[in-house]
């Protein structure tokens, strides 16, 4: 059974530490279960699970959290069909993005996957290059701006990193009203992802969900903008410079000759749009926390980015000049993975860690306590990005931002490439300072976001 979080919290408000949730220690009925998971999702998982392989219980239903990466590897890779994403997930994601990349199961997951790999091939992603260095360049503009004054760097790399993916995607199109996309995205984390009572009481799919259709109207937004600028493309056709848009619209599975229809299109862009930029801002807004809480790393990090840019803003071309910035985003992901918490429901018998799975077991990948696990990191919750150094090996199955196996995240290569350029270009031009009495709060929804932003001081180098 879940288990409350503690009434004090002490241990996870040491100041040693970057932020850090509180795990729960008390156990707590269904009701709880779901007001707790509603708050933060990760308030769900027990402080057990960051010293023990797995942790099962029950709460109506069987459940499972594994920490285990060898039954990791079994979940993701080896036996990957036979635990397709749970309910809650797809009650969760399927308004907005369809039976899209991130949602599909067995042969129309493939046939998707292989139609739309060659848009994430290396060459096309260093092609989208870029956008990403003009979106630096702009990032690196806004918060000049704001120098010798507090900021909230979330809000920052929220908007400079929809520049990237907006243009990206659907570059110069009149019909793609990027803000009003941007804010029905906002409404759609912040309202529509919310886990319900219903769902953790294991009610069918065909039980309405108050919460969701009162936000119904925001996803109906993104879907109707998403439509009008494939329609346009249609007329206009691809650009110079192919984007994701033309890619995609161009992509077919080699093995079935099937291509994307205009629903397909939309609901895999609007999977792309929502993943592509909330994870990678995230990733951003984390690793400023966690330079301006070390500021040693934060130097060693600047004096690289100085060395190899020199006040310009950084290119695919500067990557192999920018390992120890790579690092940083490593650990950024290690200790806030955008994906913090994973769920699937097992299709049938199985036996991990030695405990008897059953079908219709709910089997929980809580990626977040993967990352602090004691048996599998040193002092996990340190911010350590010599951890990602080369030469350091680590089990495959232990570090998982962007999940394994055949279903590893389409665009990883993507997220990283942009991350490191925008993170260098800030770092070579800026310093970040934490603010006394404003420490951030991590919450997971549908992704691990700081409740209320990160707030941190800015000047000039």
């Amino acid at each position: 059974m879940p288990i409350a979080p503690s009434d004090t919290g002490s241990e996870d408000q040491d100041l040693r530490y970057p932020a850090r949730v509180p795990l729960n220690r008390k156990p707590m009925g269904v009701i709880a279960s779901a007001l707790t998971a509603r708050r933060n999702v990760l308030e769900l998982i027990p402080e057990l699970a960051v010293r023990q392989p797995m942790v099962s219980g029950r709460t109506g239903a069987r459940w499972h959290m594994v920490m285990d990466p060898g039954a990791l590897a079994r979940i993701l890779k080896d036996r990957v069909d036979d635990y397709p994403k749970s309910l809650v997930t797809r009650l969760i994601l399927e308004p907005a993005i369809g039976d899209s990349l991130f949602v599909a199961e067995g042969a129309h997951w493939r046939w998707q996957r292989r139609a739309a790999a060659p848009a994430f091939a290396q060459r096309n992603v260093e092609a989208l290059a870029p956008v990403m260095t003009a979106a630096a360049e702009a990032s690196a503009a806004r918060l000049s701006r704001q120098a010798g004054k507090v900021a909230d760097v979330h809000a920052e790399t929220v908007t400079a990193t929809f520049e990237v993916i907006s243009d990206v995607t659907f570059s110069g199109d009149r019909g793609f009203d990027r803000d009003e996309v941007h804010k029905a995205i906002d409404r759609y984390i912040s309202q529509t992802a919310r886990v319900s009572v219903l769902d953790v009481l294991g009610l069918p799919a065909w039980v309405p969900r108050p919460g969701r259709l009162f936000a119904a109207g925001g996803v109906r937004d993104m879907k109707r903008i998403a439509d009008q600028a494939i329609a346009e493309r249609e007329i206009t056709g691809p650009r110079p410079i192919p984007d994701l848009l033309d890619l995609l619209r161009a992509g077919h599975d080699p093995e079935t000759g099937r291509a994307m229809n205009a629903a397909e299109l939309r609901d895999n862009l609007l999977t792309f749009i929502v993943a592509g930029h909330e994870t990678t801002a995230l990733t951003l807004a984390w690793a400023l926390y966690l330079l301006a809480f070390d500021p040693a790393a934060q130097d060693r990090a600047a004096a690289e980015a100085r060395a190899a840019l020199s006040g310009r803003a950084a290119t695919a071309a500067d990557l192999p000049r920018l390992g120890y910035i790579r690092q940083v985003i490593e650990e950024s992901l290690r200790l806030y993975p955008p994906a913090a918490f994973l769920s699937r429901t097992a299709k049938a018998r199985d036996e991990l860690c030695g405990r008897e799975i059953r079908p219709g077991d709910t089997v929980m990948m809580p990626i977040y306590a993967l990352h602090r696990h004691q048996m599998l990191w040193d002092d996990p919750d340190a911010f350590d990005p010599d951890r990602f150094a080369p030469g350091v090996e680590r089990d495959r199955f232990a570090f998982l931002p962007f999940g394994a196996g055949p279903r590893i995240c389409i665009g990883a290569s993507f997220a990283l490439q942009e991350a490191v350029i925008i993170l260098a270009t800030l770092l070579d031009r800026l310093r970040f300072d934490l603010v006394p009495g404003l420490r951030p709060v991590p919450r997971m929804i549908l992704t691990l976001r700081p409740q209320n932003g990160i707030f941190l001081r800015i000047s000039e180098r």
